[in-house]
């Protein structure tokens, strides 16, 4: 008895409060309205926040306080971890406001919206490129900002997911090999190139460099034998190129068994 009593008070309790706050939403008193967001929004209560700093927002366009109301409408939706929304609305703020009072926490938080709905390397990557972009502006505008050294540290975590990204796609290409008369292994050469030149400074450029070298040492193996000889010859440079970018590399005993086969290959013809 004394359980359903207690669930009897907090089912009444509940519909008493959403009972109120349809009767605030649907008032004309803005000032109330917005005295209300701000005591929802102090109290971590975003959904109901965003929802009245929402309906307020076309009232107040043009006065002195849209500025915070639009701020903490998108704070608001970052609250909920919907970034997608607290994104635009940051945006939409720096529309209105580019110097504003919250100016440099708007435009590093687009970077962070972006950054939090970046997906798996395996998915789209527009969020990763859009918080990129972002975090980069920052940077570039406000070099002396407390944030500018976590704003690097998400720059490198998000070049580092494109990278990866690329090097999954890479793979892919090496997996496939000659599949149907293919020259997968170009394909492979050419997208982990392309990646060691765009992203210099990846924490995946050991597995890159290696994947360009496998990759050619396959296709000289699987190569026809009037072709084998300039095969081996590349994949002798790519062994050299991997040796001494890293003596002490995850692939160091392929590439010296893979210069090892190809020296002698070479010496034999």
């Amino acid at each position: 008895m004394k359980k359903l009593s207690l669930l009897l008070l907090i089912t009444v309790s509940f519909l008493t409060s959403c009972s109120q706050f349809q009767k605030l939403l649907k008032s004309n008193d803005n000032e109330l309205k917005y005295n209300e967001a701000k005591a929802y929004y102090d109290k971590k209560d975003y959904n109901h926040a965003a929802q009245l700093f929402e309906d307020i927002s076309t009232y107040y366009k043009g006065t002195d306080r849209s500025e915070d109301v639009m701020y903490y409408l998108a704070k608001s939706y970052a609250g909920q971890k919907d970034f997608y929304s607290a994104g635009e609305n940051f945006k939409g703020y720096i529309k209105s406001f580019p110097r504003g009072r919250y100016a440099e926490e708007s435009y590093f938080m687009i970077g962070y919206s972006s950054y939090l709905d970046s997906p798996d390397a395996r998915l789209d990557q527009s969020s990763t490129n859009d918080a990129i972009t972002a975090f980069s502006n920052f940077v570039e505008s406000y070099p002396q900002s407390e944030r500018a050294k976590q704003a690097y540290e998400y720059l490198t975590e998000l070049k580092d997911k494109l990278a990866y990204k690329a090097y999954l796609n890479a793979k892919t290409y090496y997996n496939l090999g000659n599949y149907l008369g293919r020259n997968c292994y170009a394909s492979a050469v050419i997208t982990a190139n392309n990646a060691l030149k765009t992203y210099t400074e990846t924490k995946y450029r050991d597995d890159l460099t290696a994947l360009v070298m496998k990759s050619k040492h396959a296709q000289a193996v699987e190569s026809f034998e009037e072709k084998k000889a300039d095969r081996y010859r590349d994949v002798i440079d790519e062994c050299y190129s991997y040796i001494n970018e890293f003596p002490n590399g995850k692939y160091i005993k392929e590439a010296q068994s893979f210069l090892k086969e190809a020296k002698n290959y070479v010496k034999e013809k």
